[in-house]
């Protein structure tokens, strides 16, 4: 969609990215008003996870890097190998609290995902078997577990039952549960949770599968009063963003056939198809990028990606709470397949993807609201009182180079124009290699336009700086 602007006076301003304009190229439209706000973009609400892996801090040494994306949760898989129940009448938490601590570090908060299967209560090896040998010491268990972090001054908020409850070992979590098994089981543990933090919020049941019938089974099972359900969460890896953006329709539409509930939607687990992934190296930033813009327009409460880092696994670790096959597809999974899920690979080293969540990250304060009329170019943009700064990220989420005409209106002083670039493809990890920066241009107050060009799943922020 094209818009007719009067703007008065006029400044016209290219700025060159990472591919020259073409006659194939599209042109595309964009209108920003700098007064015309819509509420906080709470970027923050995009987050992260890690675990499933290792008691390990498996990012100790990357807390500052993950202190600057800002994320207001972070999801930790509590498994067996944190050995939280050593003994019958003991508890053990020292080990989990070292990640605890970690992700506290950060600024963020603990999603705490409860996946765990002492070997006091399923002394049979077996994702089938999923309900205790005694419900009143796994209730016990849950409930020391919860006051341990309350008395801690944790502030941990959220607590979900269960991890891929709907595919079991191939999940990397040691439950296969039935729709009957599961509320039955939830129904346990939420009310041991909120025995020990009454404040506490809790659900579940982090599907892989968001059609799972376990879904409606719980929805069902808490309409009815028997226990309480604060918030639903599920997964998917995909590469297409519109398909993710479908799990998100999908849950809400579910969860409107139950008008008493009113649960927060957590899509915590999510990344591109990592078994078959995109060969280009610009998609995943891109793809990320696309992906936050189909969730805040799907209304989605929370995201989790998955995941921080990639690490490891000791396949005879596994082996103690996992059958020799659940073990052994872990260890083919993280220690002989190509990976791409973390921000930070197995080196430790900085990935593309990362610069993608500290472009999205710098989105802070009050919405502006943008328009593109193109179904691939996508952006958004934001104004930051504290740092008199408007921020605007703009992406092509296709193959196709585009050159945008950024119309912008209603600038009351002049203004600092700074742009960087996210280049993927660069030689280096280098943060100024990722984010090339280009010269900083100097705008006169009033409205403007400044043509972008956006390349195959180009990325570019521009940075608007009041200068008085």
């Amino acid at each position: 969609m094209t818009l007719t602007l009067r703007l008065t006076p006029l400044i016209a301003l290219v700025i060159a990215t990472a591919l020259p304009a073409s006659p194939q190229d599209r042109n595309v439209s964009i209108r920003i008003n700098l007064n015309d706000t819509a509420g906080p973009l709470e970027m923050d609400r995009f987050a992260l996870g890690q675990g499933g892996l290792s008691e390990e801090p498996m990012w100790a040494d990357r807390v500052a890097e993950i202190r600057d994306l800002h994320p207001r949760l972070i999801r930790l898989f509590i498994q067996e190998y944190f050995d939280l129940l050593p003994e019958r009448g003991r508890y053990h938490f020292q080990t989990l609290d070292e990640s605890v601590d970690l992700i506290l570090k950060t600024g963020a908060k603990p999603l705490m995902n409860i996946d765990f299967k002492p070997k006091l209560l399923y002394p049979t090896i077996d994702h089938k078997i999923v309900e205790p040998t005694s419900y009143e010491e796994w209730d016990q268990l849950i409930y020391n577990l919860v006051r341990h972090y309350k008395e801690r001054g944790a502030g941990i908020r959220y607590w979900e039952v269960s991890n891929e409850p709907d595919i079991g070992e191939d999940g990397g979590c040691p439950y296969l549960f039935t729709p009957e098994n599961y509320t039955r089981y939830y129904q346990h543990t939420v009310a041991a949770v909120l025995r020990a933090d009454p404040e506490a919020r809790v659900g579940g049941p982090a599907l892989a599968n968001s059609g799972s019938p376990i879904l409606p089974a719980l929805l069902s099972f808490c309409e009815a009063g028997k226990a309480p359900l604060h918030f639903v969460s599920w997964h998917i890896y995909n590469s297409d963003p519109m398909r993710v953006r479908g799990t998100i329709d999908r849950v809400k539409a579910l969860i409107a056939k139950y008008p008493s509930l009113h649960p927060e939607t957590f899509l915590n687990e999510w990344n591109m198809a990592l078994r078959d992934p995109p060969a280009d190296p610009q998609f995943q930033p891109c793809y990320i990028t696309e992906v936050a813009y189909q969730m805040k327009a799907g209304g989605l409460d929370y995201s989790c990606y998955y995941h921080i880092r990639d690490y490891h696994v000791d396949l005879d670790r596994f082996a103690k709470f996992m059958s020799p096959v659940g073990a052994g597809l872990m260890a083919r999974w993280w220690n002989r397949s190509s990976q791409w899920d973390g921000l930070f690979d197995f080196q430790d080293r900085v990935r593309p993807s990362y610069y993608a969540f500290k472009l999205l990250s710098r989105l802070t304060a009050d919405r502006l609201r943008l328009g593109t009329g193109d179904a691939a170019v996508h952006g958004f943009a934001t104004w930051d009182p504290k740092m008199l700064v408007y921020n605007v990220l703009l992406w092509n989420y296709s193959t196709t180079p585009a050159q945008a005409e950024v119309a912008i209106e209603g600038a009351s002083s002049d203004l600092t124009l700074r742009q960087v670039v996210l280049d993927a493809a660069a030689p280096s990890d280098d943060e100024n290699a990722r984010l090339r920066p280009f010269p900083a241009r100097t705008l006169k107050r009033g409205d403007m336009r400044i043509k972008v060009d956006l390349g195959s799943y180009g990325i570019s922020f521009l940075t608007l700086e009041k200068r008085d």
